[in-house]
């Protein structure tokens, strides 16, 4: 059996105690940073539900990666899998069986479902794996375990309206602070599985007292707590009772307070950071920053917000999707046609200002170790789709009828200049008429789930950093759970699905690769979606914020965040 032990320097903290309100009063921190203070930002999207299981968007995992902690987790710069919940596992020499020897000492925050100082163990993390592989409407992430673990299938069967007591059959509890999960085959790529913060711990006893309203009430062990969650904002607190500390030996976290507001477009969030009622603008357009936060001139005389850009590569994919079991794309010349009728180049440079980056390739964005380049994407060539939608039935874009191309953005953000683009360009080329119809993230699955939406725009961020991440959305054993994201398209391809299970079989690196490369090749020739464009993760921080960095799954990291103002 190999045995893999991880070293780090985050320790457990003693639970501090006589604090004030917040936690920081009595506390000095070393290494000249510093306790207290609030981290404001807003969100484009309104969070419904804070619980692990029903984090489908990057705005809702963003807050519930500060509540709740996962077995293990990434390392945000180097993207190495690191101790949480988990401070050691073992391997069998099958890569099958997976042990890990649970952290004592870990506390839930203070919640009525729980005594005092209630402490973690291996019953809660089965418990809240249970949750992750059931078949209940609140379970969004059941793709990410359930054609992994043994038994996770079945249970998943048979838990559409409750939770079976015995669980899953491969998660075992082996005492207090020892959980084994045995797997259906080896995969590679299980730890960083266990990585997503959609696995975070919570307790039973939460589960029992709230059910399908703990979305409201979520209790994990993460550095801050829920205090409030009201219309217009959500506030977190600083969790006294922590358990890590930095590598100078500070408790964590130093923030008193993490307050999410909602923003209706993103000139309302860069104005709000210009007016100092933001710390951090996600996502920024370059072509607006200036005249936002105001000139060069401005700033020599002191009349802007002393502030930051960071910028890192996103692992994610902007992409156009499109409904494949209706009558309107059930036919790959259509679906084809519309790929290759998009100039993605003029988008990026006439549309949107260059703002990213034209999706050449495949599905997968540029990551370390998968090679992009052994991709051939759709290349521009609006004569061959005309030639295609005549061979399908629809010559001059006759018959085909104008559809709404559900938008989940505001008008005049970069991605409506984007989608306005390619709508313009499938006119122009195609005599396609497609009306974009602005809505919420929650208005488009709706749309998407009743049959009603026929093409939409979507993205990908990654979960994990692996080619597979991205792979899965299009095996159609991930269509099953009408909760999740995962494949809401309808791909079904059984050469697919055959290629993506080798892949996810073989142990051998380079093979494994391969084999991923095929996949992403056959997403193209399939013309599954239609890839428009990755980008750059730019990010917006008021010069106050310290220890802050942006990173390539676009997450947010508050633990080590301390708030200091600058010397004028």
């Amino acid at each position: 059996m190999k045995y893999y032990h991880i070293i780090t320097t985050l320790v457990l903290a003693l639970v501090i105690s006589s604090c004030g309100e917040t936690g920081t009063e009595d506390l000095v921190a070393v290494g000249g940073k510093k306790y207290g203070g609030e981290f404001k930002f807003m969100s484009e999207e309104k969070i419904t539900t804070l619980l692990p299981t029903s984090s489908g968007t990057q705005y809702s995992s963003r807050l519930i990666s500060q509540i709740f902690e996962p077995l293990l987790q990434l390392d945000p710069q180097t993207m190495e899998v690191i101790p949480a919940v988990a401070e050691s596992f073992k391997v069998s020499d099958d890569a099958k069986v997976y042990t890990f020897t649970i952290r004592k000492g870990i506390v839930f925050h203070e919640d009525d479902c729980l005594s005092s100082g209630h402490e973690l163990d291996a019953n809660d993390v089965k418990f809240s794996l249970d949750l992750a592989c059931s078949g209940l409407s609140i379970n969004s992430i059941g793709y990410l375990l359930i054609n992994r673990i043994q038994g996770a299938k079945e249970f998943n069967k048979k838990s559409k309206t409750s939770l079976p007591k015995e669980g899953v059959s491969g998660i075992k509890v082996i005492n207090d602070h020892t959980v084994q999960i045995s797997l259906v085959n080896s995969f590679a790529g299980f730890e960083n599985i266990l990585t997503h913060s959609s696995l975070g711990i919570f307790p039973q006893e939460a589960w029992d007292t709230y059910g399908k309203e703990i979305g409201n009430h979520p209790v994990g062990t993460g550095p801050f707590a829920l205090e409030s969650m009201e219309s217009d904002k959500i506030i977190l607190k600083r969790n006294n009772s922590y358990w890590r500390k930095d590598e100078l030996g500070n408790q964590l976290p130093f923030l008193s307070k993490v307050i999410v507001t909602y923003a209706k477009d993103k000139t309302a969030e860069l104005l709000a950071f210009r007016e100092t009622k933001s710390d951090l603008v996600l996502e920024v357009p370059v072509e607006v920053i200036e005249n936002i936060l105001g000139t060069l001139i401005e700033a020599q005389e002191g009349k802007n917000i002393k502030h930051r850009v960071e910028s890192e590569s996103s692992m994610s994919m902007g992409y156009i999707a499109m409904a494949i079991d209706s009558k309107e794309f059930n036919d790959v010349r259509v679906r084809k046609a519309f790929n290759i009728a998009v100039n993605r180049e003029v988008i990026i440079d006439d549309w949107i200002d260059g703002e990213g980056w034209a999706a050449t390739h495949g599905f997968v964005p540029k990551m370390n170790n998968y090679p992009i380049e052994k991709v051939k994407g759709h290349e521009y060539n609006p004569e061959k789709a005309k030639a295609l939608m005549k061979e399908a039935g629809y010559p001059n874009g006759e018959n085909f009828p104008t559809l709404d191309f559900y938008v989940n953005t505001t008008k005049g953000s970069t991605v409506y200049k984007a989608v306005s683009g390619v709508a313009s360009q499938l006119k122009a080329n195609l005599n396609i008429n497609l009306n974009i119809k602005l809505c919420t993230i929650d208005e488009r699955e709706a749309a998407i789930k009743s049959g009603k939406a026929k093409i939409w725009r979507a993205g990908w961020v990654a979960d994990y950093p692996d080619a597979e991440n991205f792979l899965a959305m299009f095996y159609s054993g991930n269509i099953m759970n009408e909760s999740s994201m995962m494949n809401n398209f309808k791909f079904k391809n059984a050469e697919y699905d055959a290629l993506f299970q080798e892949a996810l079989l073989e142990s051998d690196k380079d093979k494994r690769i391969a084999l991923l490369v095929k996949c992403d090749q056959m997403v193209v020739d399939q013309a599954a979606v239609m890839p428009l464009r990755t980008e750059d993760h730019i990010v917006l921080v008021n010069a106050r914020v310290r220890d802050f960095k942006a990173n390539s799954m676009e997450s947010l990291n508050l633990t080590e965040v301390f708030i200091k103002e600058p010397k004028n």
